[in-house]
């Protein structure tokens, strides 16, 4: 990158304003794994069989009082946080591991994007209702298509079970303070070491769903976090199982409250 597109990419990055709706974003981005989790509570005790993922959450958000209004400051928030970390690609923090920042930035930017465009279609009223084992057995069934289609979905479902990993390995050491400007305390850093796991293993297992697709070379076998979490009742002591994680993926949403306050992001 040029040095002047280096400069730009700083004075946007550190703009007050960008800055206060980034940490918005953060907030979004807790309440989403909070409605999510208590959508897999109802799952797992019989109260409700909504969709346990972003799509639900989105259903779920729209439905209540003042719900489109809520979407739109989820468009806003997601928004700037992702515009916060296109800005980190374009001018990484500098050290020797500049080129993983950058990927780690740019992947991180597409999330937050995408979290704003499905939050625009819900608030203006064409948000799709179809789940993600939906959308995911679409996306596999296309790749397999390809040529080299089950090595193509295997990639997938290894890539996600590698960043499953790596959020298991993040919250087991407490790496993920390294993303705050303080120690938030006690209870912070301990939903934190709750919630970090829950989502990894979660990550990882529709990683797994995603192996099996192809190794079996069929799309149906693939599933996203909705499919992921309900396929956890199903074992034995089943709602016990899927409870744990859904408690776990509450606490990742709580963290996310905490990362708000306190997250590096002048």
């Amino acid at each position: 990158m040029t040095q002047e597109a280096r400069r730009t990419a700083d004075a946007i990055g550190s703009h007050p304003a960008l800055i206060a709706l980034a940490r918005v974003g953060h907030v979004v981005n807790g309440l989403l794994h909070v409605v999510i989790a208590v959508i897999a509570l109802q799952v797992a005790w019989g109260g409700g069989g909504g969709q346990a993922d972003q799509s639900g959450a989105f259903a779920a958000l729209a439905s209540q009082p003042l719900g489109t209004v809520t979407l739109w400051v989820f468009v806003v928030g997601a928004g700037a946080l992702a515009l916060w970390y296109l800005t980190e690609v374009v001018s990484p923090p500098s050290g020797e591991s500049e080129a993983t920042d950058r990927a780690k930035s740019g992947a991180k930017a597409v999330v937050y994007a995408a979290i704003a465009w499905t939050a625009v279609r819900f608030a203006a009223g064409s948000g799709s209702s179809g789940s993600s084992e939906e959308q995911t057995q679409g996306v596999t069934q296309t790749l397999m298509s390809y040529p080299a289609g089950q090595v193509l979905v295997a990639a997938v479902g290894l890539v996600v079970i590698g960043v499953g990993a790596y959020y298991v390995r993040k919250g087991v050491t407490h790496g993920f303070l390294g993303d705050l400007t303080k120690n938030p305390g006690v209870l912070a850093t301990s939903v934190g070491t709750f919630g970090y796991p829950a989502k990894g293993v979660v990550l990882a297992l529709v990683g797994v769903f995603f192996v099996v697709a192809a190794w079996q070379q069929e799309s149906e076998e693939a599933t996203g976090l909705d499919g992921a979490l309900k396929s956890l009742k199903d074992q034995p002591f089943g709602p016990y199982l899927l409870t744990a994680v859904a408690l776990g993926i509450l606490a990742f949403g709580l963290y996310c409250f905490v990362r708000a306050r306190y997250a590096k992001l002048d």
